[in-house]
């Protein structure tokens, strides 16, 4: 018998022979009551996390930046130097996943990194920049889908449809409850729909590749594709302007604790997830460099994609190598592969919002945390990010560059949740490894994610581009200050009356008896109200 937290915040009893041994371990190691079925075995919990880069359609969206950055040169190298760094950071977060396989991912893993003095402050933080980012980044998502689809309708109207940002808004909208309906389905569900992305995915890339190298006519050579700079950016000295071309695979290889969020609903947690995570963005930077050089071989004049009026310089990529049909059907299937990153996101941010509810975390936490008993899901926690995800992205209604600035965020605050946690395990020494970790290697591997996470974060909250107007400024330092001055000021006023931080540790009954009484001390109570 251990006692637990339950959904409600409430402490109960349970048997553990009755549990399976994810539930059981759980239960007693970390003192949460499984409440999720678990459905995802090893292939889907590696297509779930391949899902959340989202590859194809991640850089239809962002190939633009290197191209702006440096040229074709920008495109190949800056992917292949940023990937190393973000491949660093993969394998720091999947070593904490095996260590402590709860939904709380990175946010829980404070409680037992640093000094209990700092556990409710840095967890506080790390929980609300993580929540806050992924919120940001199902809402880009979001705004991306709703301009893939745009582009393909304008491709199949030979361009005379024009995409106005008030549409975008709207079918941004309209995808976004589409998520969350898809979301309010069971775990069996959701588990069979990720067991086929994976490959539908593969194929896609595969034979647009094959499709763009056989029909474009006039492809650059070898030389043009690895060593032509050319940096439109305005940024100099153009090596400086170079740099931006890191972003891109920023935003493709982030988001690596998603499947974090859902071990508690993966059979053999501290294995499968963090292999999920290493395996899926191994594949994402060594397929990403691949596409990449594919794309720069058959791009054409770089300035004509980019200055294409369906602002998806890929899209029209497609249009002017594959023809209309071509540039259609391959428009369309970044769309659904960028749909469903946000179905994943989204359920990750849905046991996110449970999870975190869960500690208190979350204004109205007993809300969050109830789980339908028809899905087994916390509808509730996915219908509020619904919401959020839409409240955000009307930002575009009043200015584009306000709402790239909130995109922006989404990278920074996600990686600075992970950087905390992992500096935590490399000053405190408090780790105790899982089944999945890096051996001697593991300290250096940390330490390079740490100061790579620190060196991006600076190229992201500068402009991608100069002269620095109102409307090409990049606002995310305004959102990132704005993030943590609001997480300080509810921290003051109300968190520190209550907050604990995440649950240490079940107290086994028969300990509790030998120990001390079996009633809960005064704290104890006064920390479960």
């Amino acid at each position: 018998m251990v006692e637990i937290n339950g959904p409600d915040g409430q402490r109960k009893t349970v048997n553990l022979a009755e549990l399976n041994e994810a539930d059981a371990q759980l239960a007693a190691q970390f003192g949460y009551n499984p409440v999720f079925k678990r459905e995802f075995g090893y292939l889907s919990t590696f297509s779930f996390a391949v899902s959340i880069s989202g590859l194809f359609a991640t850089i239809m969206t962002t190939f633009s930046y290197p191209l702006y950055a440096g040229g074709s040169a920008a495109a190949v190298w800056c992917w292949l130097i940023s990937g190393a760094g973000c491949m660093c950071i993969a394998c720091s977060v999947a070593e904490l996943v095996s260590a402590y396989p709860t939904s709380g991912g990175l946010y829980f893993t404070i409680s037992r990194l640093a000094p209990q003095d700092w556990v409710p402050a840095l967890s506080w933080v790390t929980g609300w920049i993580n929540l806050l980012g992924q919120i940001a980044g199902v809402a880009s998502s979001e705004y991306g889908a709703a301009q893939m689809l745009l582009a393909a309708v304008s491709i199949g109207s030979d361009f005379n449809y024009a995409i106005t940002t008030n549409t975008t808004i709207g079918v941004m909208a309209a995808l976004t409850v589409l998520t969350g309906l898809v979301n309010s389905l069971s775990t069996y569900w959701m588990e069979k729909m990720t067991k086929t992305y994976v490959i539908f995915h593969v194929l896609v890339l595969v034979s647009c590749a094959i499709a763009l190298l056989a029909k474009t006519d006039n492809k650059h050579d070898a030389k043009y594709v690895f060593t032509d700079v050319n940096s439109t950016s305005g940024w100099t000295p153009v090596g400086f302007s170079f740099l931006f071309g890191f972003l891109s695979v920023s935003w493709t290889m982030t988001d690596y604790d998603a499947t974090a969020h859902i071990t508690e609903e993966i059979s053999e947690p501290e294995v499968k997830a963090p292999w999920a995570i290493s395996l899926a963005m191994l594949f994402t930077y060594l397929a990403g460099f691949l596409f990449n050089i594919v794309l720069c071989f058959c791009m054409g004049d770089p300035s004509d994609i980019l200055a294409s009026s369906l602002d998806q310089p890929v899209a029209q990529l497609f249009y002017n190598s594959l023809g209309k049909s071509g540039g259609i059907f391959y428009t369309v299937c970044g769309f659904l592969i960028i749909k469903f990153v946000c179905f994943t996101a989204m359920q990750s941010l849905g046991r996110t919002v449970f999870a975190f509810s869960r500690d208190r975390l979350i204004p109205f936490s007993n809300v969050w945390t109830k789980i339908n008993p028809l899905t087994g899901t916390p509808l509730y926690a996915v219908w509020i990010s619904v919401f959020w995800c839409i409240a955000i992205n009307l930002i575009g209604l009043g200015s584009y560059a306000a709402i790239s600035g909130v995109f922006n965020v989404c990278a920074i605050a996600l990686d600075w949740s992970y950087c905390i946690p992992i500096f935590c395990k490399i000053v405190f020494g408090k780790f105790e490894r899982g089944p999945w970790h890096m051996g001697k290697f593991s300290v250096f591997v940390n330490s390079w994610a740490c100061l790579w996470t620190f060196f991006v974060s600076i190229i992201f909250i500068l402009p991608t581009g100069r002269p620095v107007t109102a409307t090409t400024m990049n606002y995310a330092s305004a959102f990132l200050v704005l993030i943590l001055g609001a997480a300080a000021i509810f921290w003051y006023i109300s968190g520190r009356k209550y907050y604990t931080g995440p649950i240490v540790e079940a107290q086994a009954e028969d300990e509790r008896s030998e120990n001390e009484t079996p009633t809960m001390s005064g704290k104890e109570k006064d920390d479960v109200v």
